[in-house]
């Protein structure tokens, strides 16, 4: 290897990783998504003129056309009128008129062909460019998740690597403990109150406020007294009476 080959390779090897280092794939995938849709414009603007020019040809194969037409019907009025010297004056024009239109044709027949080729480069480039662009996308959306997925794995790293993990288990751990002997201390104080006591204090205060309604009920003519309740008498079937008759007398027989 020469001296020179071995200076540019050198020189490569430099520059080259640092050029490297300073690209950054979503900038220049942005970037190529810029170009991409900068050159519709541009390409249009050749599709147009090359219409343009297919416009222009056509134009002139009708005025030649026309102009034959016309060249045509004064040499046969010339030759009518009988006037030769006319009509091969007419004639001569009638040439050179035809080969203009000849190659006017020539030339449309091209520039026609050409435009169709264009629309078809054209359509082919959109449709390139439409996959290139949804390509540069996927990858740009594929960086974004990346992006996140390793601002997530540095959070999870720092957990363990500051020891967040022990202090947290650490701190609940506390704080379930504390909340236990809390707990503990409601349940104590709670037996600690005669809570059987309490409510029959309750009720008796209760009872109470009833019964002093009711006396200004009474005061007020509002309400009735109470009626007496009466015992509730035991009722004794028929049989069990019959029966106890009989034992009596007999027993008064006997004495």
């Amino acid at each position: 290897m020469s001296i020179w080959a071995r200076f540019k390779r050198w020189i490569k090897s430099i520059f080259g990783g640092a050029i490297s280092a300073l690209e950054d794939p979503r900038l220049i995938l942005e970037q190529n998504i810029r170009e991409l849709n900068d050159q519709v414009p541009k390409m249009n603007e050749n599709i147009a003129t090359v219409k343009a020019n297919v416009m222009l040809l056509q134009k002139e194969v009708r005025r030649y056309e026309a102009e034959m037409n016309d060249l045509t019907a004064k040499i046969k009025a010339g030759i009518q009128a009988g006037r030769d010297d006319i009509a091969e004056q007419y004639a001569l024009r009638l040439e050179n008129v035809r080969e203009a239109l000849t190659r006017t044709r020539e030339q449309l027949k091209y520039a026609s062909a050409a435009y169709d080729k264009a629309l078809q480069v054209k359509k082919a480039f959109m449709r390139e460019k439409e996959r290139k662009i949804q390509e540069a996308k996927d990858a740009l959306r594929a960086h974004e998740r990346a992006k996140w997925q390793a601002k997530i794995a540095d959070t999870l790293e720092q957990f363990e690597v500051a020891g967040v993990d022990a202090t947290h288990d650490e701190m609940i751990t506390r704080i379930n403990e504390e909340t236990a002997r809390q707990e503990a201390r409601m349940e104590l104080a709670l037996d600690s109150i005669d809570t059987e006591a309490m409510r029959i204090e309750e009720d008796a205060q209760k009872i109470r406020a009833q019964e002093l309604v009711k006396q200004f009920k009474l005061e007020m003519g509002v309400g009735e007294p109470a009626a007496p309740q009466e015992e509730p008498r035991l009722e004794v079937p028929e049989e069990q009476v019959e029966q106890g008759k009989t034992i009596g007398k007999q027993r008064s027989q006997t004495e």
